[in-house]
């Protein structure tokens, strides 16, 4: 098995990418600069950032101490891990000064001088972080009572709030009753923020980090961001608000690594109050980033080689002791430098290890060349699904040893998880096909006598012209022809041991992708069906196949926990009316474990427009034919008139 965590060793090739960035970063004439490193959800952002910190962080050799080396002060920061925090631009803030101050690199003497230029920071931080919570709806009459027992604030905080527009009562947010509410409060009234005698408290900062800098021996500072992608909306405009502060500050390099459609989201949350965002959705959004990212680095999906490559590299670790694998490694490495373009896997094993520890790997990779294309197409290139579908891959291996499952062949079990993964609705109906026929589908022996020793296009013609036109897509078609052949294989020890699977698909062993839970929680609230439709037709049919099943999973999880949610119905309306793939299929499967009595009869009735539709109709005519219930009263009620 493998964990799921973002690391500095590069089994991706990815190094490369890293050394870029920090060869820009080293080109002083470019500071200060924000980066922005793009990628989807488990794409290998967070494991470039690790490999760019480490680099800034390692001794350089010749260094005769531990702390010689003094050119750049690498911070990192986690977003995610602060999520709970009351103000997320307080906690990067806050981060960045801790490094500072703290740092073990510096005298005591350099320490103490530090410290003292810290003070004015904090004291900025302090009512920035007072600032926030008040823009989030606190009253001022309910702050002061809650807390000094009807007296009113300070004058300066008075002035502060003012300055913020805020003199209207709002509703107290829960905050206020914790820990971090009444040290807001208390914020407001500290010496040192009723002494500052500026107002401009955003100046302010820049002037006084940018003289803590120069305080420090350090000629250049580089901060990390990461996992910007799984906050909130709010939380991520409030990161990036704070990365503002720091824009114009001479020597500053900022690294942000997100997924570019989660920020897009956030920022359209942000502004969706504005009517410009609504006449000019995009280029808010695009002025946006362009003024706080200078450079945009978008990672590439891996290819075919990088895919093989990957994989073996994963088994490999597995499956050899460490002192072994890292002269592996260190030939890989040697490998990419004149070759990065091909495949390093089996055949530059066997030139490396003994005998015994490579036909250890190869009993575990053999299959991986002739399932690498679909690998490829199927997970979209992207590291942390490949690691998924590995883990999965091997847990039901292992179930099929312990079940002694004889004639057991990996390589199908592959296939069909292939399948699994790209078609869950296919997936499906071979499942219910091969337990009605003895595990033998002879859906299975008509599609490879049609496609089986013929050109793409030919093999797509012919399923176009026949009864199988779903299995007439490109990459269903390499599957189809693909190694080894299914027609001959008895299925149900493989559907068998991925029977847990069946109901929730693979993705169930899954996170849901943060850009899908985006889209879900902003179509879950109730908006017009105008702009319900507006939402599924540009942002949730741009989604691959792995984020189109997930949030079909999430959304018919959520409507089978909550029966009578009527939102999570009409989501699938909306969908069906927009002729989504597999809607109206997904739609079916939710209701088969909903009972009848618990759908509103508006709902009912709204499912009688469907009764039409091919595939639907047949399913929605027999699920209400109790004509005694109020739902099923109300879906025939087109008949009755």
């Amino acid at each position: 098995m493998w964990a799921d965590n973002e690391t500095s060793e590069d089994l991706l090739g990815f190094r490369i990418h890293a050394d870029l960035l920090i060869d820009v970063i080293n080109d002083e004439t470019i500071l200060p600069v924000t980066i922005g490193v793009f990628g989807d959800w488990g794409s290998g952002k967070s494991s470039i950032l690790q490999m760019i910190k480490e680099k800034f962080e390692e001794k350089k050799e010749g260094d005769e101490s531990e702390f010689k080396d003094m050119e750049t002060l690498c911070i990192y920061f986690n977003g995610w891990t602060f999520e709970g925090y009351d103000d997320a631009k307080a906690a990067l803030l806050n981060t960045i000064v801790d490094g500072l101050e703290d740092n073990a690199k510096l005298s005591e003497e350099i320490k103490k001088t530090v410290k003292e230029k810290a003070k004015k920071l904090w004291a900025s931080i302090d009512w920035m972080r007072g600032a926030g919570m008040v823009m989030k709806n606190i009253a001022l009459p309910a702050v002061s009572a809650y807390f000094s027992g009807g007296i009113s604030l300070l004058p300066f905080a008075h002035q502060k709030i003012t300055e913020l527009g805020l003199n209207s009562p709002a509703k107290l947010i829960e905050k206020l009753q914790s820990k971090e509410g009444k040290e807001f409060f208390e914020s407001l009234q500290k010496k040192e923020v009723i002494e500052k005698k500026k107002t401009n408290a955003v100046a302010d900062f820049k002037n006084d980090f940018e003289e803590l800098l120069k305080s420090t021996p350090f000629k250049k500072l580089v901060v990390i961001i990461d996992d910007l992608d799984r906050c909130t909306p709010d939380r991520i405009i409030e990161n990036l608000e704070a990365v503002k502060l720091f824009l114009n500050v001479p020597k500053t390099a900022f690294i942000i690594g997100a997924d570019p459609r989660i920020v897009r989201h956030a920022i359209v949350q942000k502004y969706k109050e504005s009517n410009q965002i609504i006449e000019d959705n995009n280029r808010i959004i695009d002025d946006y980033l362009e003024k706080l990212i200078q450079i945009p680095y978008s990672l590439p999906k891996l290819s075919e080689p990088e895919v093989e490559t990957y994989i073996s590299m994963l088994i490999c670790k597995k499956e050899i002791e460490n002192s072994k694998f890292q002269n592996i490694y260190f030939q890989f490495q040697q490998f990419r430098l004149s070759d990065r373009y091909s495949a390093f896997g089996l055949l530059n094993f066997e030139s490396i290890l003994e005998k015994k520890d490579y036909d250890k790997i190869k009993s575990n990779v053999i299959t991986v060349p002739s399932l690498v294309p679909l690998i490829t197409n199927s997970l979209y290139g992207n590291p942390r699904q490949i690691k998924r579908f590995l883990n999965t891959y091997t847990l039901r291996k292992r179930l099929a040893g312990v079940a002694v499952l004889k004639d057991f062949n990996d390589s199908v079990l592959a296939k069909l998880m292939i399948l699994e993964y790209s078609e869950l609705k296919l997936f499906r109906e071979l499942f219910e096909l091969q337990s009605n026929q003895d595990g033998f589908p002879s859906l299975i022996k008509e599609i490879e006598k049609i496609c089986v020793g013929k050109l793409l296009d030919d093999a797509h013609k012919d399923l176009e012209n026949s009864d199988f036109r779903e299995w007439a897509k490109p990459k269903l078609i390499k599957w189809i022809q693909s190694e080894p052949k299914l027609s001959s294989v008895d299925l149900r020890d493989y559907f068998w041991i991925s029977r847990d699977k069946i109901s929730t698909s693979i993705l169930a062993s899954s996170l849901i992708p943060p850009i899908v839970k985006a889209l879900f929680n902003e179509l879950e609230k109730e908006i017009p069906a105008t702009a319900t439709r507006k939402i599924i037709k540009e942002k949730f049919i741009a989604f691959t196949e792995i984020e189109k099943n997930s949030f079909f999973q999430m959304l018919s999880s959520s409507l089978k926990q909550n029966p009578k949610q009527k939102r999570y119905y009409e989501i699938f309306n909306y969908m069906i009316e927009e002729k989504i793939e597999n809607s109206a299929y997904q739609y079916i499967e939710v209701l088969k474990v909903i009972r009848e009595s618990d759908i509103d009869p508006s709902i009912a009735h709204r499912l009688s427009s469907y009764k039409s539709e091919p595939t639907l109709s047949d399913f929605l005519n027999d699920y209400f034919k109790n004509s005694n219930s109020k739902p099923a009263k109300a879906f025939n009620l087109k008949n009755n008139k």
